[in-house]
């Protein structure tokens, strides 16, 4: 069975001490993939510094909309050149925040549209990141181009009305541990995502799944998810890790492995 982990933050300090297990177990969790997915410049740098290196891992570059306020016109200039190397697959993670407000309203979406048009330019794929704030988002999107898109609405955590817009407009749709949660809500949404739109994550360090709350989480621990969304949608575990892995070796462009 193989997996592809669209979504995580191994660059991040709670990997420092250990990545390179934490890679090997992934391995032998049967993780043939793993997107390390920037926030702002420096992790976006070492994201790809990681994929450079190691071949199941591949970067995507952009500013976090918590990061949106301390962008400059040369961070879009660094970003620039991190998108046409062959180990950045994506423009991400890009998006509005709403919940938490770090940045301000309006920076963000300045910061979003103009990632999105960089990416949209560049036929590059686009990792969204959006909480609390989906009906302005959807509206930059469509400002910035009223065709379908390449990309993922990533941790979703929306209703299906909500899921059926943004398939509407191209995008994939990538879920991660919380719907291993009790009290998860969504899995009307997981069961209305085509099945080659479908997309998996940990977006490790977060979001641990059940049975391992509480702790760390991390690729090895994919699985978990993968067998509670197959059991939601009445699907084969192995055939459906087979169908996001194809998803996601299509989507991000990335050779099999």
């Amino acid at each position: 069975m193989r997996l592809f982990d669209t979504h995580a933050h191994l660059s991040m300090k709670a990997f420092g001490e250990d990545l390179e297990d934490v890679i090997r177990r992934a391995g032998e969790a049967g993780v043939v993939g793993m997107l390390d997915v920037g926030t702002d410049i420096p992790s976006s740098l070492t994201a790809l510094g990681l994929a450079e290196r190691e071949p199941a891992v591949f970067a995507a570059a952009g500013i976090h909309p918590h990061e949106a306020a301390k962008a400059s016109f040369e961070d879009f200039d660094t970003l620039a050149g991190m998108w046409g190397h062959p180990r950045v697959v994506a423009v991400g993670e890009i998006g509005l925040d709403y919940h938490y407000d770090f940045s301000p309203r309006e920076i963000q979406k300045t910061v979003f549209t103009r990632q999105l048009e960089d990416a949209r330019t560049r036929g590059k794929p686009v990792i969204v990141h959006v909480r609390e704030a989906m009906d302005d988002a959807l509206a930059i999107i469509d400002a910035v181009s009223g065709g379908l898109w390449d990309g993922v609405f990533h941790c979703f955590g929306g209703n299906r009305e909500e899921a059926l817009a943004v398939l509407a407009r191209g995008f994939h749709i990538s879920f991660t541990g919380v719907t291993t949660f009790r009290n998860f809500e969504g899995m009307d949404a997981v069961r209305a995502v085509p099945e080659d739109r479908l997309l998996l994550e940990t977006d490790a360090p977060y979001m641990t799944p059940v049975p391992f709350r509480g702790r760390r989480n991390e690729p090895a621990f994919l699985g978990h998810t993968l067998s509670v969304l197959a059991g939601a949608r009445g699907e084969e575990a192995g055939r459906l890790a087979e169908t996001t892995t194809r998803n996601a070796r299509r989507l991000f462009r990335t050779e099999p492995g």
